[in-house]
């Protein structure tokens, strides 16, 4: 029987929280501590080192030998160095420990190797963390020991962001101040901030680790670069919600269990619809701690999985052929005094203030539908957006029904006297309840849904920080509600000003809103003819981020300088060229070291067996059919790895990074699926004691 824990009393245990810091702290300092958090500003020195003290003395306490400053910097996984606490014996040689609030607050770590996107040069390497004192310190547990883990902001000397944490915070500043002010027109005084609240579900795959470490293609490039389609996929529909296998499941508890300890709000947890495919969800959380916890739940999937003879793969679309792994973005707003400003209540058409919000959400997405697709753009979502699994390349928003009538009526009329009912669900069996029905379905195929009281942001890939789809949302959404409330703030009749503002802005923006088949080639032809924009790759959405409009958007709320932006798109691009590099140099080694020398070693047994049937006098058309089948497909792939060399060598010395990374997506890119084609039918055909590689079917089935 498996080892039984109690959720209750390991939740949080390896972490400094608020109700640690109240038993171990003095209240002067507790008190400081919490308005820092609350209201901003600076912890005094002298605070910060009691904190510290307090901070070094838990974290020693539970095994703690070492601590770090924990931050994100743009390479999109987070980043660690890890100091002692060991400070000079004493004059008796006793080793003594030490943890200084300056310590606690800055640190120093090399910024020179850090993605900088052009802001620093790589002879100049000083950058700077700073301590983000809103997300609680913790202990990892991992094959170091155990280290006090301080999430940080990262920094240039010169002061630009270096990290996706410093913005995704300035965002979040920018929309409290710009949604109070929203508020603060209905009455609500109070209120003190609004806060962005996120919960991501998490896709991923499970493969065996012994299998794992015979794919150089899966080591490498996290992805399947060759593999033919196993006998059975997902075509059943039996792996969604199916009965989790046990190793699975033993995978899971401990995941659960670790997280749990983390203070992670692990809900959720399920197969997914691929095989070996599955998902975890926790409750919603602060956008910032919401995105430092999925950095968590990414590493901790990944730790946990090899203590299980397993890996876990995040890559967005680790299998051609079947669904690749998403990461919803569920993302709502609420004020410190309870109040979900994306509520709608039981009567959405009578609340003025749920309606003025949507219409600026709704203005927001439409006016910046291009930063949005941007903010969920990464080289392994190029694989699924657009492709009838995720949602399309273009944003649209899904209302629902009964909110859609409600808009339709507010266009039409200028006052929405209605609202649907969401009715019973009748079973038809007696003993089975009959249950009220919420007012609207759901729409799996749209990037952007309404979905009861937050909207779920369905585009950003599996393997992505959520933290610049999340900085994005707070910034546009920032835009909308002080471009409203500048307005509505000097109106004679804040009543009619209100009702003007609502019905112009869903007029103007209601091309925005789609309830139909997002899948559909007629939606696409309808969203042109809209106007609404169709970018396809993460490198054609780059420069989305650079234009007069962004600039703008981002500078007007102190979120990203001009500069910052700049170095971003650069990195972009570099991102893309070095990853497409990676798998293609991968393809080369496996092509060359192991896929063709097997298709010759069995060609060559076919010939034999050729000559020894013809020796024999008996008929040899099918062994000679499949001989010559197989030198066919051996010498297109022959030819493609040659011409996958030239190209690569080709893109290696293109030096505008920029064009480098086009030449990549059109030409390197084109040449992989050359040289996978022919392989893929050999899979087929050669013997599998000789096929060098595990197959989809191994890769999927045996876990």
């Amino acid at each position: 029987m498996s080892e039984v824990f109690n959720v209750e009393e390991i939740f949080g245990q390896n972490v400094f929280t608020l109700g640690k810091m109240k038993e171990r702290l003095p209240k002067n300092v507790y008190k400081e501590v919490v308005k820092v958090m609350d209201q901003g500003g600076e912890l005094s020195m002298e605070a910060a080192n009691v904190v510290a003290m307090a901070m070094k003395e838990w974290a020693v306490e539970n095994g703690a030998t070492h601590y770090t400053h924990w931050f994100q910097p743009l390479t999109g996984i987070t980043a660690e160095k890890h100091d002692s606490f060991v400070a000079h014996p004493d004059e008796m040689g006793k080793m003594l420990t030490e943890f200084s609030g300056k310590e606690l607050i800055k640190g120093e770590p090399d910024a020179s190797s850090f993605p900088s996107g052009g802001l620093r040069a790589t002879f100049e390497a000083r950058g700077y963390t700073a301590w983000d004192i809103t997300s609680p310190a913790f202990l990892k547990e991992s094959g170091c020991g155990v280290t006090l883990c301080i999430p940080t902001a990262f920094c240039s000397y010169t002061g630009e962001a270096l990290d996706k944490k410093t913005p995704l915070l300035r965002s979040m500043e920018a929309l409290s101040e710009q949604a109070l002010r929203i508020v603060r027109l209905f009455g609500n005084t109070e209120a003190t901030k609004v806060t962005a609240s996120v919960g991501p579900e998490q896709e991923y795959f499970l493969v065996d680790e012994k299998l794992y470490r015979q794919r150089t293609d899966l080591m490498f490039a996290g992805r399947t670069l060759f593999g033919a389609p196993a006998p059975k996929g997902q075509e059943m529909e039996d792996h969604y919600f199916g009965v989790i296998r046990e190793r699975v499941g033993a995978y899971m508890k401990d995941l659960n269990e670790e997280l749990w300890k983390l203070g992670v709000t692990a809900k959720t947890q399920h197969n997914e619809v691929a095989p070996a495919q599955h998902e975890l969800a926790p409750i919603y959380e602060t956008a910032n701690i919401a995105v430092d916890h999925n950095q968590l739940v990414m590493e901790a999937m990944k730790r946990v999985a090899v203590h299980h003879g397993m890996r876990c793969l995040l890559h967005e679309k680790p299998y051609a052929g079947v669904n690749g792994s998403g990461k919803h973005n569920n993302w709502s707003i609420t004020t410190d005094n309870g109040v979900n400003l994306l509520d709608p209540g039981d009567t959405p058409n009578e609340n003025i203030q749920f309606l003025l919000v949507l219409a600026c959400i709704l203005k927001a997405v439409d006016t910046h539908a291009d930063l949005l697709r941007q903010s969920a753009s990464d080289v392994g979502n190029d694989h699924r957006l657009g492709a009838n699994e995720a949602p399309p390349a273009v944003i649209s928003v899904f209302l629902g029904e009964q909110l859609e009538d409600v808009v339709r009526q507010l266009i039409e009329t200028g006052a929405a006297t209605s609202v649907k009912e969401g009715g019973k669900l009748l079973t038809g069996v007696k003993t089975l309840p009959d249950f009220q029905k919420d007012a609207t379905d759901r729409n799996r195929t749209s990037p952007f849904a309404f979905t009861g009281n937050k909207f779920e942001f369905r585009m950003v890939g599996s393997a992505d920080s959520i933290a610049s789809p999340n900085t994005t949302l707070n910034a546009i959404v920032a835009e909308a509600f002080c471009e409203a409330a500048d307005r509505l703030e000097k109106a004679d009749d804040l009543d009619l000003a209100v009702h003007d503002l609502i019905k112009e802005y869903l007029t103007e923006h209601q091309r925005i809103i789609f309830n139909g088949d997002g899948y559909s080639d007629e939606w696409l032809a309808e969203a042109e003819r809209r106007g609404l924009p169709n970018i396809k790759s993460m490198i054609e959405a780059a420069s989305t981020i650079t234009t007069d409009k962004a600039v703008k958007l981002f500078e007007r709320f102190g979120i990203f300088t001009k500069v910052e932006l700049e170095s971003r798109e650069e990195i972009i691009y570099e991102t893309y060229a070095k990853t497409i590099n990676i798998e293609a140099l991968a393809m080369i080694d496996m092509a060359g070291k192991q896929i063709i020398p097997a298709v010759v070693k069995y060609s060559r047994a076919l010939a034999d067996t050729v000559n020894t049937v013809k020796a024999a006098g008996a008929d040899t058309s099918v062994q000679a059919e499949l001989l010559k089948e197989v030198c066919e497909n051996l010498a297109a792939m022959q030819a493609a790895l040659a011409k996958l060399k030239k190209v690569e060598a080709e893109a290696s010395a293109i030096e505008d990074v920029k064009k480098q990374a086009f030449f990549y997506k059109d030409t390197v890119k084109a040449v992989m699926d050359e040289l996978r084609a022919p392989a893929d039918r050999l899979e087929m055909i050669v013997d599998k004691d000789i096929w060098p590689i595990p197959t989809y079917g191994e890769l999927m089935f045996e876990i």
